[in-house]
């Protein structure tokens, strides 16, 4: 170091960096410490001041203007002034050029630091004070340089002009100094700002200025911060208090997120990687990378001054102030290398912050935009994946960016101080690294490969994991639990083989970062001895910690490459959906109205699935009818945009406005009953009250334990499908459009609610509007305008009722008798699931610490022994390493004891066995042998245990991501419905894909992390203390220190994690919502609405994250202080023992060695413990499911025959049922008898009890007290299994998975072809599934290839293929025609003609020839009887539904 001084500030050997020299202050040190460190001090501070968000401003001071202008003008001058010296030559060159650099930089950041704040709230001030003082500061050193220069009698001869403008210069920069401080001083131009104060006499505000508030009083991040505040994080500690004192429970805890962060304020450019960074985040984001490279800059000076401090304890007679020097360089270095380097990971977390809801909003807008045609080519798990996977991967390339350039940057440098301390020996080690390269390209590759194979699994995986969820409960009825546990058990094993790969891989990787640098030390000390030089202790430490540097860049610019090729990966998917074509409705609807000035929907020769033309006049009801999958939906979704056309002409009159939807398919949203109906709209009471009774929901409303406010589960999950379908109804009608499309509202409801709806709602509040009605209900089109006649895709005719009705299935003679009105209540024939009454919450936040619970749940998973194993070779790996070093310092020790022998002298004499020896050069030998055999020996053992505990450890991960994986799976398709119900499925998809992910990838590559740094911060502590054992003084407060800050820290992070985990879900759960609504809310313009709620529910979420990333700079600032503290007061301990003469010199340099990269240890020991505490948060929240949510009793006590039940008489003993404490009884004490082979209907109002007949006869709900026997057996003995396989039932809501037309109907493959194509025969499916490609045919995500119909006659053909002897039919042919309906209630009596059959009918005639009928009331059985003997009886509610319309 003393050399370099001499060489660098041109100074005398003996007194290297002099502080007074020529009765002044000497150049070295005014250049150094007056001019370079102030200036970059200057720098560092006004950087902070760079993302102050700017606001408009009335007119601001002059003063601001004038600063500016110095700013600038002080920055060209030091730029002239390097000019100058590089004309000059002179021997200070390159100390003028370092000073004037600094300068520069200082002014220019300076400059653009007052141009932000003049555009910001500092505008109605003078701005901080403390860039006064810094910029004043420069004074200084410029007085001393006119000092200096004056006294040169060079700077005033004329001849020498040069000379003369430096010093012109200068005196130039000390008058614009003086103007800049007159700048500050001017007066103030800002509005009068009011003080909040107790009393006219205290003029004391009651908000501190140093912090920013929302306008509901919230903090503001860290908008508003003092300097002093952003490189502390002191604006954090209110919020930290909070976390310490359990105080975040919301996300509203939380602090706001700063004003140019806020989800509404960023720019929402178009998804490209390097447009993003440019445009959207500019100038800022590249100044950060000169903060980067000032921060590593510094970290070059560790190594240096570690030299020169080893050296100087070498040298007993050398001068205290040289070791005081080399103790100072190191505190400055270490500081300031920590305060750059934390201002730049917390300022480019703010821009993967914004980045983040850039590409999320993008997303979501971009879904809204696409129509549904184009959208089938991705499904729901893909895209939910785009916002969730993906997009965390193209994040995280904006914290990598920097990097690109960087590490290539630090490799060169390193390499040339390598140069300097070893000179070509450096080649030796060099080469054996960058024979790695192409390993780590090919295993970057590689990895690069199977991520994307994972991906794709995974996408596989979470889509039928979802389609799994939404029809559990058909999964449950059919007992298809074991099939698909084995089909997404074949995805996971897939997923995991990708994953088995890129975990070896990753181990492979491990050994390479953790082995190389004892590989490339080893042959870069044998190259340096064998070239004939001798190792100092200097030279050793100084190399160690060298190649440390060098490993950092060898290792990470693999991943750094392999993290933006994911980047890439991730942004081409993504592209792939953002490059898909908007609907573009001006070009879909024709702009020239029709002749007719009345129509208000036409369609002339238009080509989408249909030809012809239609014209619809205002204020008219259009009824569209035909047989099943004849087009009638499509022709709605036509009208509505939502198909391509391909020619033809489509005019809506006022479509701005938009249209008002009610699917065949009720889409509901979770929230309350008044949520969904109101949809955004302001609550108007009366008009309210109409819609309700229009649409027949009046005793719905009074039935549900909150009335209107109840809960409904996602997509109406706890709502009937009568109930769905008035819901979905009463929403189109309070939105108030001139146009409605209305899909079959009628199919879900019986013949008295049918008709109020016709005349209520229909014929009555929308009388004036023009509306558009697909059914199959045709009795009640008798008052329609129109009727529309479909059959294959085309209109057949168009005409008035009398015309096509007759065309139609002749309307059954007593279909008069079947409409009835309504008398003391509506009864309709739909019955509520079982969580009608169930309140639906959000989900539950876990508070306090990890359990032990949870560390032992994954401790078990990973397997006991196995655990052992990696922790015992994980204490080898590092014991070898520190010993080896140990080694290496006790060489260097003996070496200096025998210094009359040289390396080169005894490895002469090594290789030459012919030369003659003493026996001192012989033992010499020997020694150096022995030495080198031992040092390679530690290594080779350290390369062993390193990597058999890689794979080991790799292994560990694998079988603990499988036995989470299987639990999760085995535990969530043994809940109850109730659980399902109550759950909103974006919370469980959740655990399967984001929580999974965590425990897949991201635990073990944290834990894996945490392990390393824990033994290594052991390691460090023991061999620091065995060389200085003083250390210990200083170690053992800051270690207490260290617990206080990391456990202070701990509680918030823990929190914050929590409230982004549970902040995450909602964006899931409205995102597919969404996308299963898309055309009620594009119908209805109600696109920017869910805009706005998405972006209010990802605001949540930001604030959370970006409060966790400040909570860990707050901590890194801290620990990197300590780190500081540490290396200081090292320096200084080994300093004193160096003058008290008791030092060893090999150990004191391996202790510095290693206490160098204490800070970056200490901080990353926290930071990846509390980053695996994060993540054991996914395994918390996996282990909730696997082990607290309520399953199902899966054994019985009775065995009974494979033939059972033989008969199939079902007997109800006083059943009752209730859904929770403090309900009514759902069923109350039921008792009846359905004899074997007896055909039952079930009727009765909402809520009588017919579907919890239904469910509980599955044990889909257990009684709370009688029985229900099966062939005279108890069914609560049973096994569910074998319970369920005997039953049949054929579900109200036809649900279908992603798959063929086979896997639907036989899951299992237990039927042949023939058998599949009689049954589709049967249910008049044959030509469809025909048309679509037979049985091998794609039905779509949901089957959404085949109609709502088409869907119910597939669920039909499912239950023929059982041979059970009890089949339960809960109305499933609602929305078929009534051609087709008659002929499968033909096909069922035909084909169960000996089996027990029980049906829950809205229409009256599909019951009608019924054995029986049971009428049930408040769950009690009111009525049971044959129909015909219920109809003589005139005081039976039965006789009133049939008669009292035709009375």
């Amino acid at each position: 170091m003393a050399q370099f001084f001499e060489e660098f500030c041109h100074t005398d050997g003996s007194d290297p960096f002099p502080i007074w020299q020529n009765k002044t202050i000497s150049s070295c040190f005014n250049k150094l410490m007056l001019n370079s460190l102030p200036h970059g001090l200057l720098a560092i501070t006004s950087a902070c001041y760079l993302n102050i968000p700017s606001r408009i401003t009335s007119s601001t001071s002059y003063g601001w203007g004038i600063r500016i202008v110095v700013a600038f003008l002080m920055a060209v001058l030091f730029v002239l002034d390097v000019v100058i010296v590089g004309l000059l030559h002179l021997p200070t060159m390159y100390l003028d050029i370092l000073a004037d650099g600094c300068a520069t930089l200082g002014w220019s950041v300076h400059f653009m630091s007052l141009v932000v704040l003049q555009k910001s709230v500092y505008s109605a001030t003078r701005g901080p004070v403390c860039l006064l003082i810094l910029a004043i500061m420069p004074v200084f050193t410029l007085t001393v340089t006119m000092v200096s220069y004056c006294q040169d009698s060079i700077c005033l001869d004329i001849s020498q002009p040069f000379s003369v403008m430096r010093l012109t210069l200068v005196a130039s920069q000390l008058f614009l100094l003086f103007v800049y401080f007159l700048a500050f001083a001017v007066p103030c131009q800002a509005e009068h700002v009011e003080l909040i104060s107790v009393n006219d006499s205290d003029q004391t505000p009651l908000i501190p200025g140093g912090v920013h508030f929302g306008q509901d009083g919230q903090i503001v991040g860290d908008d508003g911060a003092t300097w002093l505040s952003r490189i502390f994080y002191l604006w954090l500690n209110p919020l930290m208090k909070r976390g310490q004192n359990m105080e975040l429970e919301r996300p509203s805890d939380v602090c706001l997120l700063p004003c140019h962060l806020q989800t509404r304020v960023v720019q929402r450019s178009e998804i490209r990687l390097l447009p993003v960074l440019h445009k959207a985040f500019g100038l800022k984001y590249y100044l950060l990378g000169v903060v980067k490279l000032l921060g590593n800059m510094l970290g070059f000076a560790g190594p240096l001054l570690l030299s020169s401090l080893v050296a100087f304890m070498e040298d007993s007679q050398a001068p205290i102030s040289q070791g005081l020097w080399c103790s100072l360089g190191l505190f400055t270095s270490t500081l300031l290398s920590a305060v750059l380097r934390n201002i730049f990971t917390f300022e480019v977390s703010k821009v993967s912050l914004s980045a983040r809801a850039a590409v999320i909003s993008a997303i979501y807008r971009k879904a809204l935009r696409v129509s549904s045609t184009t959208l089938a080519q991705f499904n729901l798990g893909e895209i939910v994946n785009f916002m969730s996977t993906d997009t965390d991967r193209l994040v995280n390339f904006f914290n990598n960016f920097h990097d690109i350039w960087n590490l290539p940057l630090q490799f060169a440098v390193t390499l040339y101080l390598f140069y300097v301390e070893v000179g070509v020996a450096f080649l030796g080690g060099l080469g054996f690294a960058l024979l790695l390269i192409p390993l780590n390209k090919v295993i970057a590759t590689r990895i690069m490969k199977n991520n994307k194979d994972m991906l794709q699994s995974k996408d596989s995986r979470v889509k039928l994991m979802t389609e799994m969820l939404f029809g559990m409960r058909v999964i449950k009825f059919y007992t298809w639990e074991h099939h698909f546990i084995q089909k997404i058990g074949d995805c996971r094993k897939r997923e995991l083989s990708h994953l088995k790969k890129i975990k070896y891989l990753d181990a492979v990787c491990v050994y390479i970062w953790a082995a190389l640098p004892v590989l490339i030390s080893i042959t870069t000390f044998v190259t340096y001895v064998l070239l004939g030089n001798e190792l100092t202790a200097a030279k050793v430490f100084t190399t160690l910690a060298l190649v440390g540097m060098l490993i950092l860049p060898l290792n990470n610019f693999p991943w750094i490459l392999n993290s933006t090729i994911e980047a890439k990966v991730s942004l081409d998917r993504i592209q792939c959906f953002l490059r898909l074509s908007d609907q573009d409705m001006d070009m879909y609807y024709s702009s020239a109205p029709p002749e007719e000035p009345l129509i208000a929907v036409q369609l002339k020769n238009s080509s989408f699935s249909w030809r012809g033309a239609d014209n619809t006049n205002l204020g008219s009801l259009v009824a569209v009818v035909g047989k099943v999958g004849c087009g009638k939906s499509s022709l709605l979704a036509a009208i509505a945009g939502e198909l391509i056309r391909c020619g033809g002409v489509v005019y809506v009159q006022g479509r701005e406005n938009g249209f008002a939807m009610a699917a065949q398919e009720p889409w509901i949203q979770h929230g309350s009953v008044r949520d969904n109906i109101l949809f955004g709209k302001e609550y108007n009471s009366h008009f309210y009250q109409s819609v309700i009774e229009a649409c027949a929901l009046t005793e719905d409303l009074n039935i549900l334990p909150g009335g209107d406010r109840t809960e409904v589960g996602p997509n109406g999950v706890t709502l009937s499908g009568g109930q769905k379908a008035r819901l979905a109804l009463a929403r189109a009608v309070y939105m108030e459009k001139d146009i409605y499309l209305l899909d079959d509202p009628l199919a879900a409801v019986d013949a008295d609610v049918a008709k109020h709806l016709l005349e209520k709602c229909l014929m009555g509040i929308l009388k004036n509007k023009t509306r558009i009605l697909c059914t199959h209900r045709i009795e009640f089109l008798d008052k329609a305008d129109i009727v529309v006649l479909m059959d294959n895709g085309m209109i057949v005719k168009i005409g008035s009722p009398n015309k096509i009705l007759p065309e139609v299935e002749p309307v059954p003679k007593n279909r008069n008798k079947n409409d009835n009105k309504k008398e003391n209540g509506i009864y309709e024939f739909c019955e509520q699931p079982s969580l009608i009454h169930c309140v639906m919450g959000e989900e539950q936040k876990q508070t306090g610490v990890v359990t032990c619970r949870v560390y032992r749940s994954y401790w078990l998973a990973v397997g006991g022994v196995l655990g052992f194993t990696i922790l015992f070779f994980l204490f080898l790996m590092q014991a070898s390493k520190n010993i080896s070093d140990w080694w290496l310092a006790h060489w260097i020790t003996n070496i200096k004891n025998n210094e009359n022998f040289t390396h080169r002298d005894l490895l002469l004499h090594s290789l030459s066995p012919i030369c003659g020896a003493s026996n001192q050069n012989v033992n010499v030998t020997g020694q150096l042998e022995f030495y080198l055999t031992v040092y390679v020996s530690i290594a080779a053992a350290n390369s062993v245990f390193t990597i058999i505990r890689a794979f080991v450890f790799a292994y560990g991960a694998i079988c603990a991501a499988t036995v989470i994986h299987n639990r999760l799976l085995d535990r969530v398709l043994k809940a109850t419905v109730t659980f399902f119900d109550s759950t909103p499925l974006g919370q469980i998809i959740n655990r399967f894909s984001s929580d999974l992910y965590s425990v897949d990838d991201m635990l073990p590559f944290v834990l894996n992390i945490l392990l390393a740094n824990i033994f290594g911060l052991l390691g460090m502590i023991v061999m620091m203390s065995y060389g200085l054992p003083w250390i210990l003084l200083l170690l053992l407060p800051l270690g207490v220190l260290y617990y206080k800050i990391q456990h202070f820290y701990r509680h918030t992070s823990r929190e914050l994690k929590r409230l982004y985990a549970i902040t995450l879900s909602p964006i899931y759960t409205h995102f597919s919502e969404t996308l299963t609504g898309l055309c009620t809310i594009r119908a209805s313009c109600s696109s920017l609405r869910f805009e706005e709620e998405n972006e209010s529910r990802l605001e949540r979420n930001q604030r959370c994250l970006f409060a966790g990333n400040a909570a860990m700079q707050w901590l890194d600032i801290r620990l990197q202080m300590i780190g500081v503290l540490v290396v200081t007061g090292l320096s200084v301990i080994a300093i004193i023992q160096h003058q008290a003469k008791s030092i060893d010199t090999g150990l004191v340099g391996l202790s510095l060695s290693y206490a160098l990269s204490i800070t970056g240890l200490l901080s990353g020991l926290i930071f990846s413990f509390t980053q695996m505490e994060t993540q054991m948060i996914s395994v918390e929240r996996t282990e909730e499911y696997s082990t607290d949510i309520p399953a199902e009793p899966q054994h019985g006590s009775l065995e009974v025959s494979s033939l059972w039940p033989e008969h199939g008489q079902v007997e109800f003993q006083k059943a009752v049922l209730v859904y929770r404490s403090g309900l009514p009884n759902a069923l109350d004490e039921l008792s009846v008898v359905i004899q074997a082979g007896e055909k039952v209907g079930v009727v009765g109002r909402t809520g009588s009890g017919k579907s919890t007949m239904f469910l509980a006869l599955f044990r889909m709900l257990e009684l709370s007290s009688g029985k229900i026997l099966v062939d005279k057996v108890d069914i609560s003995k049973m096994g569910l299994e074998q319970l369920r396989s005997k039953l049949a039932i054929i579900p109200q809501d036809p649900f279908l998975f992603s798959g063929t037309v086979r896997e639907n109907l036989d899951p299992c493959g237990i039927h042949s072809d023939a058998q599949l194509l009689d049954v589709l025969e049967q249910c008049h499916l044959m030509q469809a599934v025909n048309r679509m490609g037979g049985l091998n045919a794609e039905v779509g995500e949901k089957g959404k290839s085949l109609s709502v119909g088409q869907r119910q006659l597939l669920c039909l053909a499912r239950a023929l293929l059982t041979q059970a002897k009890i089949l339960c039919i809960d109305e499933a042919t609602a929305s078929v025609d009534q051609q087709t309906d008659k002929l499968l209630q033909q096909t069922i009596r035909e084909k169960f003609k000996d089996r027990t059959v029980l049906t829950i009918a809205h229409r009256i005639n599909t019951i009608m020839d019924s054995d029986k009928v049971l009428v049930m009331h408040a769950g009690k059985a009111v009525e049971f009887d044959t129909p015909e003997v219920l109809m003589q009886r005139e005081d039976s509610i039965f006789y009133k539904l049939i008669h009292v319309h035709s009375e």
